[in-house]
């Protein structure tokens, strides 16, 4: 499974300018592309010691490119054992779940965004952003509780799913697991609340947790945490001012020597990226704290014990994908 998508990101990463290396990251977590962006922007304008973003950039990050993020990626999160347990239909309306012109009509890409620049964005937010973004809410919202209608109270869904894949909080903790999956487990960690950045302080919104640290458990608090990615998003939309969306940061890229660890709290759990700087235009290491790397790693004790058929179901609320695994 590992290694046939290795591409040496990170090396790439200390051969490219910090600006260039930017459209690198969304290709690890094609899924969530712009969380990935956002990560390593924050650890070079950390690096640089600049100013924090304005807060017209800020805010269109928070409402149009991480959270939104969060959606496709829990989607996937729980539409693969959904499809493997013959619940296509459900497949065919995550792929849905998100408005994916809204993308396009920002930066030109649907997918692979490469929304961010380091010091905020490149480009000023289109007329009609704003509607348009509260009517992909709209959209989402009623879907996800048809998706509940279906699944959860379905007795083969909670039969193949409730039980299976066990990793409780001590489990997560000696793995080094986060995100969804720790939640899942009844930690109630979340560094959108525990280390705040970009300004997620200002929103409320709640922190989903289970109790059994089981493939249905995650399944839930997957579900959950779209209702409240959804909520931060409407918040964020309401709050976009006016005002610059590039902060003070120099055309051409030399931070002091130094080193800096910024990490997020990314749909599949903390993303953290290291970066030092020789004072040159392109960094000396680059490393990354990748969320599927490492939560993969607790597959071996979830699936002991379990069926051969269940580790799609295992797989699929880990949430892995393999561009980030291998980078």
């Amino acid at each position: 499974m590992i290694g046939y998508l290795h591409r040496g990101v990170e090396k790439i990463g200390e051969n490219r300018t910090y600006q260039q290396f930017v459209p690198y990251v969304d290709r690890m977590d094609y899924c969530a592309a712009v969380s990935n962006g956002l990560g390593f922007c924050l650890a070079v304008e950390k690096l640089l010691n600049v100013e924090a973003p304005p807060l017209r950039a800020s805010g269109a990050r928070d409402s149009h490119r991480a959270q939104p993020d969060r959606q496709p990626s829990d989607l996937a999160g729980y539409a693969l054992p959904g499809h493997r347990r013959d619940h296509a239909a459900v497949l065919r309306d995550a792929r849905a779940g998100r408005d994916l012109n809204i993308y396009e009509k920002y930066c030109g890409a649907r997918l692979t965004t490469h929304a961010f620049r380091i010091g905020g964005l490149e480009y000023e937010l289109y007329d009609g952003f704003e509607a348009e973004v509260k009517a992909a809410c709209d959209f989402i919202a009623p879907k996800i509780d048809e998706y509940e209608q279906l699944l959860t109270g379905n007795r083969i869904w909670i039969g193949r799913l409730k039980g299976i894949g066990v990793l409780n909080a001590e489990d997560c903790k000696q793995y080094g697991v986060t995100g969804p999956m720790l939640r899942a487990a009844g930690v109630k960690w979340d560094l959108r609340k525990a280390q705040p950045y970009s300004g997620y302080e200002q929103y409320e919104f709640d922190i989903p947790t289970g109790e059994n640290g089981d493939t249905y458990d995650r399944y839930l608090v997957r579900m959950e945490e779209m209702r409240q990615a959804i909520r931060i998003v409407r918040q964020a939309v309401e709050r976009i001012p006016e005002g610059p969306i590039m902060g003070k940061v120099p055309k051409v890229m030399k931070p002091p020597v130094g080193e800096a660890y910024v990490s997020i709290e990314a749909p599949k759990g903390e993303l953290g990226y290291f970066v030092v700087s020789d004072g040159t235009t392109q960094p000396y290491r680059v490393r990354v704290r990748p969320p599927s790397f490492v939560n993969l790693q607790s597959l071996d004790k979830m699936a002991r014990g379990s069926l051969v058929a269940d580790l799609v179901a295992i797989i699929g609320t880990i949430d892995i994908v393999l561009g980030e695994v291998d980078r």
